[in-house]
């Protein structure tokens, strides 16, 4: 990307993104023709092109990102407080396929992971307690101090205790995302060696539970239930000093890459998303599904608006009826709280330069490329095919990475604009959309993708962000788990009894 002082995104767009803060009277180059800025305009946000009367849709990204509440003129900074979303209810839609071969080459590029008895592979080896109710986190996060002050955590990468609130007093979809999640973590490679810890009278009730893991490997995962023993913590201790034991002695080895799993995620994210993170971490998807490896992007609200873009990339029919299901039921889910499905952006999106979801959702979706879609999964469900998948989850940052993680991603791709600490329990990388970002928060921060506006190219730019994901595979600890910012959140839906 050429440096300069706005972008054009699209050839069709009504307006271009500032680069750098424009001041009242500036005069902007646009197609040939020259628009004097009418109001001071921050760097992320939007000046109008050509005049647009009440109701003319805003174009972005070559997409309407809403309409014009009041007559606007070229020149005018566009927010929104001048712009409505165009988004209501359910639609229905209709399936035109799009097929974009990618035209990437193999590079045979491998990483060194954790290769399981089951053949799944892992990028990292820890030890995790996973309590089937929130009742015994207390005891869980003894048991790992514990453990760590044993062991110096020697011989592993972390030991961790994934504490939750749930596990009893939900009722039937509540009850059975709780159970999935727990289920997918404990099943996760990157664990070596996991405790499942049980109270004993929860409604997850724990043999019940066991039994959701199928033909798991008896030796890596063991159940304590504590109303069962005269000491938990002895019991516990037993338990995870044999745990330690195999764990340990694990060790790195080079794996194709077609065995990573990628999960695509932004947050706090502003004008500059849409434009250089998403776009790449959407190339870097592009080149995995390429390799064979598998990206999966979720937050369905934050598809609200570029729906059909996704939808149109489904490989068959099948994938694109599951694909408007899991849109429309997400709206429903929405409607039927009596809230509007159009009223994702945060304050800070707004005050980063994002509008509308429209605006939001054009961007958001960039993170996977232009790969066709090969998988739809449910909330809770685990990954089946490679390629890129969609999973239904919401936006909200400590549960749309939760989801992503438990359905099988070894590492999470989070681009932010805002900057976020926040990681779930999986290495969770931050990339920064722009360079302000990437200097002030440097502890927050993995890579900066704001470099694509200080001069450098995205050709420059991908191999570099390739070999630091595959360097993170490799062991490499992201800022998330150097700063021990780890924790989980699962979907809550209806009531607590």
């Amino acid at each position: 990307m050429e440096q300069t002082t706005f972008l054009k995104i699209n050839p069709a767009d009504s307006v271009v993104v500032c680069l750098q803060a424009k001041k009242q009277g500036d005069i902007i180059d646009v197609d040939g023709r020259q628009i004097i800025v009418n109001q001071d305009t921050p760097a992320g946000h939007k000046v109008l092109i050509k005049d647009a009367p009440k109701g003319t849709d805003i174009i972005k990204y070559g997409y309407p990102i809403g309409h014009a509440k009041e007559d606007l003129k070229a020149g005018d900074w566009v927010n929104e407080n001048n712009l409505k979303t165009n988004l209501s209810g359910t639609l229905e839609y209709t399936y035109r396929p799009v097929n974009e071969e990618l035209n990437i080459k193999n590079d045979n590029r491998t990483f060194n992971g954790y290769v399981r008895k089951n053949g799944d592979v892992g990028v990292r080896n820890e030890i995790w307690v996973v309590p089937t109710v929130g009742c015994v986190n207390g005891i869980a996060e003894r048991l790992v101090k514990e453990l760590r002050r044993e062991t110096g955590s020697k011989g592993v990468d972390a030991i961790y205790a994934w504490h939750h609130n749930f596990g009893c007093s939900q009722l039937s979809g509540d009850h059975e995302n709780t159970r999935k999640v727990l289920r997918d973590i404990c099943l996760h490679p990157n664990a070596g060696a996991v405790l499942v810890l049980s109270l004993g009278c929860e409604n997850n009730q724990p043999d019940e539970f066991m039994k959701m893991l199928g033909d798991y490997d008896k030796d890596r995962i063991k159940l304590l239930i504590t109303q069962k023993v005269d000491d938990e913590m002895e019991a516990g201790m037993t338990i995870l000093r044999e745990l330690y034991d195999l764990a340990s002695k694990d060790q790195r080895e080079a794996v194709p890459v077609s065995k990573l799993r990628v999960g695509l995620k932004c947050g706090g994210s502003d004008g500059f998303s849409g434009i250089t993170a998403n776009p790449l971490v959407g190339e870097f998807s592009d080149w995995l599904v390429a390799q064979g490896g598998t990206s999966v992007l979720t937050e369905v609200p934050e598809m609200f608006g570029a729906e059909t873009i996704l939808m149109n990339r489904c490989r068959t029919e099948e994938l694109f009826n599951q694909t408007v299901s899991m849109i429309n039921n997400f709206k429903e889910y929405f409607l039927s709280h009596g809230e509007p499905v159009g009223e994702n952006p945060s304050p800070g999106n707004k005050a980063g330069g994002i509008s509308t979801l429209e605006d939001k959702a054009l961007g958001c979706t960039q993170k996977c490329g232009k790969a066709p879609v090969s998988g739809v999964m449910e909330y809770g469900d685990r990954l089946q095919n490679s390629g890129l998948n969609l999973l239904s989850a919401p936006g909200n940052d400590l549960v749309a990475a939760t989801a992503l993680a438990s359905c099988g991603c070894h590492l999470v791709l989070f681009t932010t604009g805002r900057g976020t600490p926040f990681g779930t329990f999986v290495p969770t990388m931050k990339i920064a959309t722009n360079p302000y970002l990437a200097k002030h928060k440097a502890n927050w921060i993995d890579f900066s993708a704001g470099q694509l506006v200080e001069g450098r190219t995205m050709q420059e730019l991908v191999p570099e962000f390739i070999d630091k994901v595959l360097s993170v595979a490799s062991g490499q600890l992201a800022k998330n788990e150097e700063n021990d910012y780890r924790e989980i959140s699962i979907f809550k839906n209806g009531v607590t009894l």
